[in-house]
């Protein structure tokens, strides 16, 4: 950006603080995925008026503004503050970084246009009015502390999808801190890609996979989609159903019947990744967890096919040991959470 930087523009009398007191051990904080606490109740409240908002900053509360700016000489980022009044993040107080190292600018560049959760730090009369002086990084600090480092492997949570890559998808866990879900840990049946199956800005549940010691999160989330048995619960032999062609290999074609459920056809030239189908069942194996098919069409693109989760999992917390395969089946296909 060129002309003045913002520091240049804010240039004004000292900043005025808010009392320690008021910023620390917040028993309130709601360490919800960024784009979900703007529109509760307590942040509306906040945000009706300059009044209101002040007195929330004064009581140290995480609040939820959208990044309408990033000046790119000093990487400050310019929130949208009730009265006309704006916020600014300076470039350290943008992103937590574990190592104390300053964030990347693409981790800053890439708040524009999104919510981003802050806290206010104080404020500055300038001659462009009143600013308040925020912190992203501060919120996602504590949420480390007393969120990310309470987690354990098992731990079942909400996240919202955040960017989607071949590898996998980058899910928000708790105030803009990221975790990955890798791509084969999407579904039991495979996807060639996350955006198969999740949508940016998606808001799922996942289960913690591993936590490393550099404090990277993985997610795992087939686990929630049910069991081998579960999924192939709906379907007969002698049905025919509509599936998604999702490989087609020398030896035969995967139809993805259900997320976590595939069956089997004979190998054909027309079966396109990524499309719907029609098959018939000729026969289900539990034992040897199989679905036998027969391709009889295929059809238009199939687009994002969300999984449903099993009812089982949706008050469940944490799971320990999650077993895929059915009973007396020689294969086993499990998920043991290690703490």
């Amino acid at each position: 950006m060129r002309g003045n930087t913002m520091e240049e523009l804010e240039r004004g009398p000292a900043v005025t603080g808010l009392r320690p007191a008021d910023r620390e051990g917040i028993s309130g904080a709601r360490f919800l995925p960024e784009g979900e606490l703007r529109f509760t109740p307590e942040n509306r409240a906040a945000m009706e008026s300059r009044e209101s908002f002040e007195a929330a900053a004064q009581r140290g509360e995480i609040l939820e503004a959208p990044c309408v700016l990033c000046d790119c000489q000093t990487m400050e980022l310019t929130l949208e503050l009730p009265d006309g009044m704006r916020g600014i993040i300076p470039r350290g107080e943008a992103v937590y970084t574990p190592d104390g190292e300053e964030p990347r600018d693409i981790a800053v560049i890439t708040r524009v246009g999104r919510p981003v959760q802050f806290r206010v730090t104080g404020f500055r009369d300038t001659p462009r009015g009143r600013v308040a002086l925020c912190s992203r990084r501060e919120v996602q600090r504590e949420a480390r502390e007393r969120w990310i480092s309470a987690l354990t492997p098992g731990d079942l949570i909400p996240a919202r999808v955040t960017h989607l890559e071949p590898f996998g998808a980058f899910c928000d866990v708790g105030a803009g801190t990221v975790a990955l879900l890798p791509v084969d840990r999407v579904s039991v049946s495979r996807v060639s890609h996350p955006a198969d199956r999740f949508r940016v800005g998606e808001r799922i549940r996942a289960a913690v996979l591993s936590l490393t010691e550099e404090g990277r999160i993985y997610l795992t989330h087939r686990e929630l989609l049910g069991t081998w048995e579960e999924n192939a619960a709906p379907f007969s032999a002698g049905q025919t159903v509509r599936g998604i062609v999702r490989s087609a290999e020398d030896y035969g074609v995967f139809v993805e019947l259900a997320p976590n459920l595939a069956g089997l056809a004979e190998a054909s030239a027309e079966a396109l990744p990524g499309h719907r189908c029609s098959v018939y069942i000729k026969s289900i194996l539990p034992e040897r967890m199989k679905i036998k098919l027969v391709l009889i069409e295929v059809g238009e693109p199939a687009g994002v096919s969300p999984g449903r989760y099993a009812e089982n999992m949706l008050a469940r917390k944490h799971i320990d040991r999650w077993l895929y395969s059915p009973e007396g089946c020689g294969k086993v296909v499990e998920t043991v959470f290690s703490p």
